[in-house]
């Protein structure tokens, strides 16, 4: 079987970079994963001046417009860190959030793709021929988490909860 997902209020929404779970990276608390991923995208370069904007933006959309506006200069090595940075984020979010960490947990080996119909990087794209690298993160993130020994006794007894009844 496998898990879509993209708006945050629909089945696991709690996945989405959107979703309200704040993180906390290198000292500094982010609103939301999308929040940090787009600000990464300007850190030394002369846009820079944006990220203070991209922080206090109201909502994750807010800081999606800011980033992607095409008149700033990313930092040069952006595409060659862009998934790692992603990463980064989503782990921090998962290890931070123990309510949306059993979500993920408790997926077991199903596959995970974000629905997005025109994201072909993050998302699967409309008809399902995208690269699907957010849901690889966040399959890979549910591996390392299950490698945690203080995680993995209580992910073990909720998928057997989950079994039993």
């Amino acid at each position: 079987m496998t898990i879509y997902f993209y708006k945050v209020w629909q089945p696991y929404g709690c996945f989405s970079n959107f979703s309200f779970h704040s993180i906390r990276i290198d000292g500094v608390c982010w609103s939301t994963v999308e929040h940090y991923y787009q600000a990464q995208k300007f850190v030394g370069t002369p846009d820079a001046v944006v990220i203070p904007l991209i922080y206090v933006a109201e909502t994750p959309e807010q800081a999606a417009a800011l980033g992607r506006d095409c008149t700033r200069q990313v930092r040069p090595d952006w595409e060659a860190v862009k998934t790692q940075v992603m990463r980064e984020a989503v782990l921090k979010k998962f290890l931070t959030h123990a309510d949306i960490r059993e979500i993920l947990l408790t997926t077991g080996d199903q596959s995970i793709v974000e629905n997005s119909p025109t994201d072909y990087f993050w998302g699967c794209g409309a008809k399902n021929t995208g690269q699907n690298y957010l849901g690889k993160i966040l399959m890979s993130v549910r591996e390392e988490l299950r490698t945690l020994p203080s995680l993995s006794s209580r992910v073990s007894e909720s998928l057997r909860f989950q079994v039993s009844n």
